[in-house]
């Protein structure tokens, strides 16, 4: 008997309610099935009083007033509504339910859980207020060994604790080690932690029970049974101290620090509750800023980067750094690299239409030794680009390349920290010029004694480096193997190299280029909290995850799984978050363009020449009045809205961001398939972040399809989503504004409802909106809608009763002030009440100027 059961609240999932609240639940379960049948369906849980578990027969209900179905096309599958409602104990708890079945009475129960290869749902009542404000009450048994300082706390609604503990002084070269037991997490389902994957990246993990990472953690999250979220964080980046959580094997949390210093240290950890895993995070993440500035302003880190602010700086427009398509040479390209082969393939992306405004000449581009040898045998020889690659010179390169495309403001070039992967020739010219010192790193792939620029020269050096840069016609950096800090074995390195480099490239980098900085492999404890938490500088991009594998198929769903977690962090970072490159004619090329529309960050293309997805890219894109191309970067960071929820759960990624002012602003869920099987998932507006304002409209991008408007209290409107393997879609919920007409419409409502839509046909449309207003004109009594875009596209208004109304009569639609023509207007072909105007061709035929401006204006007049 072929039957699928999908609930709302979900199965598999967590769902948490507040425990101060009127409520009761209602479980509504859609049966799929290839017959239609009458079926018996229950829900048995243990949502009562005295906690025993409980049946709760469910009811035939019509299909939802407003459903919204998408990928399930299979008209052969007959769904069947059922439901019920659900009074629990007020009390604050964790309850758990599951769904049951049967054809008839004479056939046994089923269980979705073994049926459907699901697991328990459950509810959290989360408690009107904190329980408590004493730590013992969140963590047992913690050391004597650690010293609790109750501290306030700048987020709403949390508490906030610094823990210490001392670490010993290094001696000679071996490092000074310390392991504390921090104590037990109490009373909690389930836990997320952010690991040290290896040096360079972080990476999820979650568990239920017992708190037990495989690796090393920088934070760990801990969902307790009373609704609310222990969030533990390891602060590093203070006097040459790392520190780090790990577990004793037997659930407690280990706090593990290493002392650089030859003086005793101080491993600093950070305890944070609140009613939500977010802003338990946020009072964690802006104490530890807190911790870092004071230090920073004792040693004078502080005052050396606003030197280099206010002499060097040079102001400049970052969203076009930021907002810009880009092309790196790395994936399309590869290390060996020549002058020639970015010319094709800058010369393909023209032919095909595609105008990038920022170039990444990746590694390949450097004068090193030992050519042929495997990268961390090479050394770095001289500042100029490799003559047997580069012929005419860096400064020559770049000057064909600006004068052949026009359109590319910004080229960066790739170096790493150290330089190259294998430091500095012993031969080279850089070598003879900076005073340099041999370390040795940790034992590995990557292994070894290398050559670097000593301590003294660091900032002479980088200096002259990207003065030559610049005055080779480059503007901007990708810096890599910042890890390389991390990797190195001795103390005395350590101490002398971590925060010189570092602080080096970080005030050259704003003296050269602005803030057009890329640091990437820097998911380093030292770094995130030395260099990307301080708020007192430009944002620069940062890699936020390990690379995009073209050759890895079991890559691709891991890659935007473990990007939207760690995002739940970098989020705080002085950062945007760099999901790094990928290729838009791979089997995955939507699939990355999705996340990267939602991440909120910067979006660069890989392509090997002449393997271009142009219709992806335009999905992606636009072009504004003055040819520029730009992305659609919502306002906040994508990240998952479900942190708990393992990779290996059957469980649908949702990434959550948000475009727009709180409350009157668009909010996006990108939902992706990780699995290797087809997922399938009954969502209401509850799972859009952000989305509590009276009524929405929901829009589906692959297919244009829309749900009928919904305010968040409702519990009769449902998206019913199937994503197949390597399956994924974006879903906007746009509020809906509403307005007095002066006089009535013969054919319409006095009272009508709008939302705008943005760029029809782009992932993230709703982000091309820059600015947005309607009023009531006194006189006539008409409606007047204005709208400021970042590009010309197809702009979406919704209006309620449109179909009612004659568009040659009751619209007048603007250009830049001038009227659109009529011909490029028209209702949309799958929403009666969507209003389009075609911007494109309105400009061409209206021969509008942009002026100074290089946004797109609007108006609309409803009569």
């Amino acid at each position: 008997m072929f039957a699928r059961i999908l609930s709302n609240p979900a199965l598999g999932q967590t769902t948490t309610i507040d425990g101060d609240l009127p409520w009761n639940v209602k479980i509504t379960v859609l049966v799929e099935s290839a017959l239609l049948r009458s079926w018996e369906v229950a829900v048995w849980h243990n949502l009562t009083k005295t906690g025993e578990w409980s049946r709760l027969k469910l009811h035939p209900e019509p299909e939802p007033r407003s459903l919204l179905t998408v990928g399930s096309d299979n008209s052969d599958i007959k769904r069947q509504w059922y439901a019920g409602n659900l009074e629990p104990p007020k009390h604050p708890g964790t309850f758990s339910f599951t769904v049951k079945f049967r054809a008839s009475e004479d056939e046994p129960w089923k269980w979705s859980n073994e049926h459907c290869s699901t697991s328990d749902g459950h509810i959290i009542i989360r408690a009107p207020e904190i329980p408590s404000s004493d730590l013992s009450h969140y963590i047992a048994d913690i050391s004597p060994e650690i010293n609790v300082q109750k501290e306030p706390s700048d987020t709403p609604d949390t508490l906030l604790w610094s823990l210490t503990g001392a670490v010993p002084q290094a001696s000679g070269k071996q490092s000074g080690h310390s392991d504390t037991n921090l104590g037990r997490p109490k009373a909690f389902k389930r836990w997320f932690a952010l690991v040290r994957l290896w040096s360079p990246w972080l990476a999820p993990r979650q568990g239920k029970g017992t708190f037990d990472p495989d690796k090393e953690a920088v934070l760990a999250a801990f969902e307790r049974e009373d609704g609310t979220h222990l969030v533990v964080l390891a602060v590093s980046g203070i006097d040459d101290v790392l520190t780090t959580l790990y577990h004793d094997g037997g659930g407690k949390i280990l706090v593990t620090a290493r002392n650089d210093r030859e003086s005793a240290g101080v491993a600093r950890t950070i305890a944070a509750v609140g009613k939500d895993l977010n802003s338990a995070i946020a009072a964690a993440m802006y104490h530890a800023r807190k911790l870092v500035t004071k230090y920073e302003v004792t040693t004078g880190e502080v005052a050396a980067e606003a030197k280099a602010l206010n002499e060097g700086f040079k102001p400049e427009w970052l969203e076009g750094w930021y907002d810009g398509l880009a092309y790196c040479t790395w994936n399309g390209i590869g290390q060996d690299l020549n002058s020639t082969k970015v010319s094709k393939a800058l010369d393909s992306l023209h032919e095909h239409g595609i105008n990038i405004k920022s170039l990444i000449i990746d590694d390949g581009w450097q004068s090193c030794n030992n050519e042929g040898q495997d990268q961390f045998r090479r050394g770095w020889l001289e500042f100029e680009a490799a003559k047997e690659r580069f012929p005419q010179g860096l400064k020559a390169t770049i000057k064909d390349i600006r004068a052949k495309h026009k359109d590319i403001q910004h080229v960066a070039v790739w170096h790493a920290l150290f330089g190259y992967w294998g430091g500095i020739a012993p031969e080279g010219k850089i070598a003879q010029d900076y005073k340099t010192t041999w370390v040795q790193k940790k034992d590995g792939a990557s292994g070894g004694r290398m050559l670097v620029v000593a301590e003294e020269d660091v900032q002479r050096f980088y200096k002259d480096f990207y003065q030559f840069l610049s005055s080779s016609g480059i503007d901007s950096v990708k810096t890599d193997a910042q890890f390389f800090l991390d990797e190195l074995a001795d103390a005395d390195d350590r101490r002398s190299l971590m925060n010189s480099y570092i602080d080096a490239w970080d005030i050259s980098q704003l003296r050269s280029f602005a803030g057009k900085a890329i640091s990437c492999m820097s998911q380093t404890p030292q770094l995130t909290f030395h260099s990307q938490l301080p708020a007192n500088k430009p944002r620069i991009l940062l890699r936020n995850s390990d690379d995009f594998f073209p050759e890895v198929p079991a890559s691709h769903p891991w890659h935007i799984f473990c990007n939207a977690h760690n995002a739940l962090l970098s989020q705080y970072l002085n950062i945007l978050p760099d999901w790094d490159m990928f290729q838009t004619s791979h089997s995955y090329g939507s699939y990355h363009a999705a996340a990267r529309c939602v991440s909120g960050g910067p979006i660069y293309i890989t392509d090997k020449p002449g393997h271009h997805d142009v219709d992806l890219i335009c999905q992606m894109t636009g072009n504004t009045p003055r040819g520029d191309t730009v992305i659609f970067r919502p306002h906040t960071v994508g990240k998952s809205t479900m942190a708990y929820n393992s990779y290996d759960d059957p469980v649908l990624l949702k990434i959550g961001t948000y475009v727009g002012m709180a409350h009157t602003g668009v909010s996006m869920l990108g939902v992706f398939n990780c699995k290797d099987r087809p997922l399938a998932e009954l969502l209401d507006i509850r799972s859009f972040p952000g989305a509590d304002a009276a009524n929405y409209l929901v829009r589906c991008h692959t297919t244009g399809q829309f749900m009928c408007p919904v305010s968040p209290e409702s519990y009769e409107a449902f998206i019913h989503l199937e994503l197949p393997v390597q399956g994924w879609e974006i879903l906007s919920a746009y509020p809906l504004h509403h307005y007095q007409l002066g006089r009535r419409h013969p054919n319409s409502e006095s009272i009508i409802a709008i939302a705008h839509l943005g760029l029809l046909g782009k992932m993230t449309g709703a982000a091309a909106i820059v600015d947005s207003s309607a009023s009531i004109e006194e006189q006539s009594g008409r409606l007047k809608i204005w709208t400021s875009l970042k590009a010309l596209g197809t702009y979406g208004l919704y209006v309620s009763g449109l179909s009612e109304r004659n568009l040659e009569n009751d619209f007048i639609a603007l250009l830049f002030g001038r009227p659109i023509p009529f011909h490029c207007v028209k209702v949309n072909d799958v929403c009666p009440n969507i209003l389009e105007i075609d911007t494109v061709r309105a400009w061409k035929e209206t021969d509008s100027k942009a002026g100074w401006s290089n946004e797109v204006h609007v108006e609309v007049v409803i009569r």
